[in-house]
């Protein structure tokens, strides 16, 4: 018996991120208490390790046009639970993320498609403008349906908060760029309710904070509720830092929201809502940025995201490889004082950490800030936003006379230096730092804005994280990195600028080195296994930055059918690795059920837990409607039947 509803018509192949371990798991589970292998550490008690991921509810059409960012928001954690006798239970909870968009799904049987249009639809160049409109007009179509007498749940907005997720002054927020965050509670992951920078749904009316909250009135009013899937929050201040892109001039705005720790003082802490970002021309793609403690990073890149599109006879996301990058750095307080710098063309996903450069003034013996410094995932191309979709990639127009030449098709965490002392808008350094593939950054937290010596990452050593079509990434190594040397390294020798790369070795070559000192230390895993983006716990009292374990759900494909099909008995494990060595699995966590592969996670400690804000209300599933028509007069009743009946066909006819 397989999982998944194997009914597809793709050339005789299924969609590599609708099949396998990608497929959606229905199944929720409560706090379930888990088997392990191995020693937990004590720092992990009383913490929950919690990813989020796309996982569309509606799966019925597997033919259809589908995406990796896809897909219904769901959380899958593993919660330490404290025991009374000293020990440590590990206890495995998902959830889908209630948010108005599952919630009508739910309320909607009829539907054979998700609500909104798949990412896939809007990249594929294949797409004809008809057949967007016809997707856009359905999605519009039903979030008016939903708005009228028939539903039980109105999508006021359309995120599917299926991204990432973060903690903030005392409440854990799913996020994704279409929307607002969405608050939910730590450790059974319940649905709270959306975060407009004041407050969340469902909180007490005492948690109110006053001043501006995202969005505003009209249609642009609605668009600036749509927030980065990856806010910042600074170690020291814990301010959340956060943008938002839309469709219309000046198409980015940008938010501080300050944290309650800091509002015991008379005068209420600063706070910064909605202020434009001058400078851009047109919509973009802007899934993240960069923050170090005095200065933001906003990446103008040519990758569109914009409707204009469309009348230019082109997919509403488009790469143009012949345009340029450019980076956008601004006090962090000032977005209006941007200076914008430029290079070659280039996709940046995922910024690793950003940090400053500083130097005393000998005129008025103060610190100064005299460059911002800025590691990231860059790609030569937008290859991924194809794969990821399933879809072939656009063959690049032909330019005559390009003004930067054209770079192989790689993913590498890359070394930015932005020079702010002079007058010119210079990048002094840009090369990449290792040339084997690198994805999902992360550091440890407290390091976040500072200069941290290792960041971890994912890597695949058989393909590149832009795909081949039919294919999907799967990450088989959990790589750390010594930024620090390799900066260093650099110094002494300089790399070629922007095509250049400090350490050229490959996956295997790396894993060949016994240098104790090798700045590039990969845990491969065994062959037929892949893991997830891992996040850095730190060892209580240790004495270096990397002392301490990463935690990534891991999956071993050895469990699919012949087919490649996943069943419902397939389960996954949460790896618990020495990030000291990179080499020791301390514990196995054996999981009810499969997590499938998604997208990021956070760890929530102890204290995050135990200090979430106080919660009114949760979000609840839909009970069903029970008609009570003797209760009606019989004109009533038959104006309600009339226009079940309009709605019935209506539904029909979008599907």
């Amino acid at each position: 018996m397989t999982f998944v509803n194997e009914k597809q018509s793709r050339s005789g192949r299924p969609h590599p991120y609708l099949h396998g371990n990608f497929a959606p798991i229905h199944r929720v589970q409560p706090l379930t208490p888990c088997s392990y292998t191995g020693s937990i550490p004590q720092e992990l008690a009383g913490g929950e390790y919690v990813r989020n991921g796309g996982n569309p509810f509606t799966n019925e059409d597997l033919g259809r046009d589908a995406h990796w960012f896809d897909g219904d928001g769901m959380l899958s954690g593993v919660a330490f639970q404290r025991q009374a006798d000293g020990s440590i239970r590990p206890a495995f909870v998902n959830q889908y993320i209630l948010t108005d968009a599952y919630l009508s799904t739910l309320t909607t049987p009829s539907l054979r498609l998700p609500i909104l249009p798949s990412i896939a639809t809007l990249v594929n160049p294949a797409s004809t403008l008809i057949r967007i409109i016809i997707r856009i007009f359905r999605t519009l179509l039903l979030v008016l349906l939903s708005h009228l007498p028939g539903s039980q749940q109105a999508i006021k907005k359309i995120s599917v908060a299926n991204t990432g997720i973060l903690y903030h002054d005392g409440r854990a927020l799913a996020t994704c760029e279409s929307g607002p965050p969405i608050r939910v509670s730590l450790p059974g992951l319940e649905t709270v309710g959306w975060f407009d920078g004041g407050k969340a749904e469902g909180e007490p009316a005492t948690e109110d904070t006053p001043g501006d909250t995202f969005g505003g009135d009209g249609l642009l009013g609605f668009m600036k509720e749509w927030t980065t899937a990856h806010p910042r929050v600074d170690p020291v201040t814990k301010e959340l830092i956060l943008f938002h892109s839309t469709f219309l001039s000046p198409f980015i705005f940008y938010s501080i929201i300050p944290s309650s720790a800091n509002a015991h003082t008379s005068t209420p802490p600063s706070r910064l809502v909605n202020a434009a970002v001058p400078g851009i021309g047109s919509a973009k793609m802007m899934h993240d940025f960069g923050v170090s403690f005095t200065h933001t990073i906003i990446m103008d890149l040519p990758l569109s995201l914009d409707p204009r599109n469309l009348a230019k006879n082109e997919p509403v996301v488009s790469y143009d490889p012949s345009g340029k990058s450019r980076f956008g750095i601004f006090p962090r307080w000032n977005p209006k004082a941007v200076r914008w710098y430029e290079t070659n063309p280039c996709c940046i996903f995922h910024t690793a950490n950003t940090w400053d450069e500083t130097e005393i003034n000998p005129v008025t013996n103060e610190q100064e800030t005299i460059a911002v410094n800025m590691l990231a995932c860059r790609l030569t191309s937008a290859a991924l936003v194809f794969s990821a979709g399933d879809v072939a990639a656009p063959i690049p127009k032909k330019v005559t006379s390009p003004k930067y030449a054209p770079e192989e098709e790689q993913c590498r965490l890359y070394y930015y230096r932005f020079e702010l002392s002079g007058p010119a808008n210079e990048i002094t350094h840009q090369f990449a730092l290792t040339a084997m593939p690198f994805e999902f950054p992360s550091i440890r937290d407290d390091m976040s804005m500072s200069s941290a010596r290792y960041i971890y990452g994912c890597s695949v050593s058989d393909s590149t994280f832009g795909a081949a079509l039919g294919r999907a990434v799967k990450i088989d190594s959990l790589v750390k990195v010594d930024a620090t040397a390799l900066i260093q390294k650099a110094q002494q020798h300089p790399p070629t600028p922007i095509t250049g790369c400090v350490d050229s070795r490959t996956v295997t070559q790396i894993l060949a080195s016994d240098d104790p000192q090798d700045p590039i230390q990969v845990f491969k895993l065994p062959t037929g296994f892949y893991a997830q983006e891992s996040r850095f716990v730190p060892r209580e009292n240790g004495t270096t930055e990397d002392d301490g374990w990463i935690l990534s759900y891991v999956f071993d494909e050895g469990q699919l059918d012949q087919s490649g099909n996943a069943s419902m008995s397939d389960k996954s494990e949460l790896w618990i690795i020495d990030a000291k060595n990179m080499k020791e699995v301390v514990c196995k966590v054996q999981l009810p059920q499969r997590v499938p592969y998604g997208l990021h996670g956070n760890w929530f400690n102890e204290h995050d837990i135990l200090n979430q804000r106080p919660v009114e209300t949760i979000r609840h599933l839909p009970t069903p409607q029970q008609k009570v028509f003797g209760e009606m007069e019989a004109s009533e009743s038959f104006g309600i039947n009339a226009w079940m009946g309009v709605r019935k066909r209506l539904l029909d006819f979008v599907e």
